[in-house]
């Protein structure tokens, strides 16, 4: 046995060896490591774990790592901390690997800026062969992004290139995109393209985008086509993964319509309009609001003048083109005849609901109880479908009540959620504005200038429009307030003019841009605009306005007009449109020829479509427009509540509707494209 003495000195022999070798494994700890992964692999890591292993590296490293932490802070949306890394690449030491990262991730930061159309140029300038698949996953992303969902066929391309390489749910999100983008191609897009050679994949999606477009207002055809689709197309990789909205088609069941609950104001101060969508809806219920056959010729209808409108809340009414409540009161009188508009065609590929004899209607009046309450009797009673309630603060708390029954709900929210069995149908003023964008866009028109009320309703207005300008792909809209009809008439008695300009509508989607540019390579790239930029060289364009949108009275409409016309000294004058609100009964022919040149949007009803119902419906309503709106309300209400299965479930399903052509967006929001008319010669002519 060692004694004690040994042990000792043993001991003391081997404390420093262990020491010497816990410093060097620290050490080595804290060296800087190789990079695991290249620049070309997915890169999962931190942004502050890459960041502190390039801050410790001083060799061909440190670009790798540098690489990895700018894309890592990219998709942490850590922006600025991307562009300042970025900027601060060694330019000379990198290898043709690296310099293709670094052109990638340089187009990936113009589009987490939000600076697009510079993102799409340094996108074109990347050769895509040289890249790993998981670079091409993020190279057609960016494309992607890019495009801001403008449906196009370099987008449509873009998806298909990218869908080889993405697995899980990405990969049903890109199959679902491609189809959402095929089906916002306008038909002079898809007759317009040409397919290579080599693109089988592309003319299979267009093949089935074909069979939706034939058979989608029939559920039957439509799900017998995609499957024999599908066998004719076994390698496109939507016939192995169906996109969600043709797959709720193939499962396609419809729901029960024979019990419907309809939830109205049947008293207290909305009761004037429940009453005519209800008129409206058992018109439809008893067969009574059929279109005309195709050869029947739109007649000229007698226009007394319009009853006063009811003293009530105008928040509490789904139409948009209401008189004005302090319209003055008074005995009506006799008003000239107003010539019929030549009658509005259906569009082809929508469809009408045919009577049902079989369904039972069962009315609740929403001013006696809670909706909780009048839901849950309804479902008791055994309704199978509600279709209401109509004002807007019920709606709103639709969500809350968590019913389990259908509901078409005649009002929609600021912001509708997407719940699976509720659609939102309502005359909204929001949607004129958008579907006028969309017309005047469609016009080729550059610089419109919206004239609209002061406050919440106009700034609503204004809002949306713009909104949809800047998806069809318009830039910047204006914007002007319009007085009362006494601010107005002041106006003109002191012989004045109105300017043709305004202040820039700030986009809801809008968010600051970044000051400074960024660059690559020895070249900035300017960063865009911002809001501020945009509005200081855009003060005065009285100029550049081709457009002019007017949301206003029809006695508004008289003074406006006149002034516009006063302040216009220019041979090329701007385009005149008008919304549903100005067109009422009891114009005149001189207020038609005053009218001359202006075009304005309004149902089809009183475009012309049905002119049996029309004069039906004008003689019941004393030719309140306002109520001739909600009744024909009433009347779509059904043909929808009768398609409420389809219209959730199959994105494209359309009606010819007396509201306008009716389709749902992902949310089954229910969209209205109107028709436009337009004042000549003292007679109303569809717009061709």
């Amino acid at each position: 046995m060692p004694s004690s003495t040994t042990f000792r000195t043993r001991s003391g022999r081997l404390i420093p060896a262990i020491i010497v070798a816990m410093l060097l494994a620290s050490c080595a700890s804290q060296a800087p490591q190789t990079p695991t992964e290249s620049v070309q692999d997915a890169g999962t890591g931190s942004a502050d774990y890459y960041l502190k292993q390039a801050q410790q590296s001083s060799d061909d490293n440190k670009a790798n790592w540098q690489l990895l932490a700018i894309r890592a802070l990219l998709r942490e949306s850590r922006v600025p901390e991307a562009a300042s890394q970025l900027a601060n690449l060694p330019q000379q030491s990198l290898n043709a690997s690296q310099l293709r990262e670094q052109q990638l991730l340089g187009a990936e930061l113009l589009v987490a800026q939000k600076n697009y159309q510079a993102a799409s140029s340094a996108l074109g300038k990347i050769d895509v062969e040289g890249l790993s698949n998981d670079q091409k996953s993020r190279y057609y992303q960016a494309l992607i992004t890019a495009s801001q969902g403008h449906a196009s066929l370099p987008l449509i391309r873009a998806y298909i290139a990218q869908e080889p390489l993405l697995q899980g749910k990405a990969h049903q999100n890109n199959i679902d995109a491609t189809w959402l983008s095929l089906t916002q191609l306008s038909t002079q897009d898809v007759n317009g393209v040409v397919i290579n050679a080599n693109e089988n994949v592309l003319q299979g999606w267009l093949d089935l985008l074909n069979q939706w477009q034939t058979n989608k207002q029939d559920p039957a055809l439509l799900k017998a086509g995609i499957q024999d689709w599908q066998k004719r197309y076994p390698y496109n990789p939507a016939a192995k993964t169906l996109p969600t909205a043709l797959n709720n088609v193939v499962n396609f069941k419809p729901g029960s319509t024979e019990k419907i609950a309809l939830l109205l104001p049947l008293s207290g101060p909305a009761q004037v309009y429940g009453n005519a969508i209800e008129q409206g809806f058992n018109a439809a219920v008893n067969g009574q609001a059929n279109p005309p056959a195709p050869s029947q010729p739109a007649q000229p209808a007698a226009t007394p003048a319009p009853a006063a409108a009811p003293a009530t809340d105008p928040n509490a009414a789904v139409s948009t083109s209401s008189p004005d409540v302090t319209a003055a009161q008074g005995t009506p009188t006799a008003a000239p005849a107003v010539p019929a508009p030549a009658a509005i065609p259906a569009p082809a590929a929508a469809v009408v609901s045919p009577p049902n004899t079989n369904v039972q209607v069962k009315v609740y009046d929403t001013s006696s109880q809670p909706l909780p309450a009048l839901l849950a009797q309804a479902k008791q009673d055994g309704a199978t479908l509600v279709v209401g309630p109509l004002l807007k603060d019920q709606v709103t708390s639709l969500n809350s009540s968590q019913t389990t029954l259908n509901v078409l709900a005649l009002n929609q929210p600021e912001n509708a959620p997407n719940s699976p069995n509720i659609c939102y149908f309502a005359l909204s003023p929001e949607d004129e504005a958008r579907d006028a964008a969309r017309h005047i866009f469609a016009q080729h028109k550059q610089t419109p200038l919206l004239m609209v009320p002061g406050g919440d309703f106009g700034d609503r207005i204004a809002q949306a429009f713009a909104d949809e300008w800047q998806k069809q792909g318009g830039q910047t809209v204006l914007k002007q307030t319009i007085g009362s009809y006494a601010d107005l008439k002041q106006q003109v008695s002191r012989g004045g003019g109105l300017r043709l300009s305004g202040t820039p509508v700030t986009l809801a989607s809008s968010t600051p841009a970044p000051s400074e540019g960024v660059t690559i390579g020895g070249i900035t790239i300017p960063s865009p605009p911002t809001d501020a930029q945009v509005t200081a060289g855009s003060s005065d364009t009285s100029g550049s306005v081709d457009a002019i949108y007017i949301v206003a009275s029809q006695d508004q409409l008289t003074l406006i007009k006149p002034m516009i016309d006063l302040s216009i000294n220019t041979r090329v004058k701007p385009s005149l449109y008008a919304s549903s609100r100005s067109y009422q009964a009891g114009a005149g022919p001189d207020y038609r020829l005053e009218m001359e040149g202006m075009q304005f949007s309004d149902i089809p009803l009183l475009a012309g479509s049905n002119p049996g119902l029309m004069q039906q419906a004008t003689s019941k309503f004393n030719n309140d427009y306002s109520l001739v709106r909600l009744y024909a309300m009433g009347v779509d209400a059904f043909n929808l509540a009768n398609h409420f299965t389809q219209i959730r479930q199959s994105p494209g399903f359309q009606l010819s509707g007396t509201t306008g052509n009716l389709s749902a967006n992902s949310n089954c929001v229910i969209h209205r494209q109107l028709p436009w008319l337009q004042y000549r010669q003292g007679t109303l002519v569809p717009v061709s």
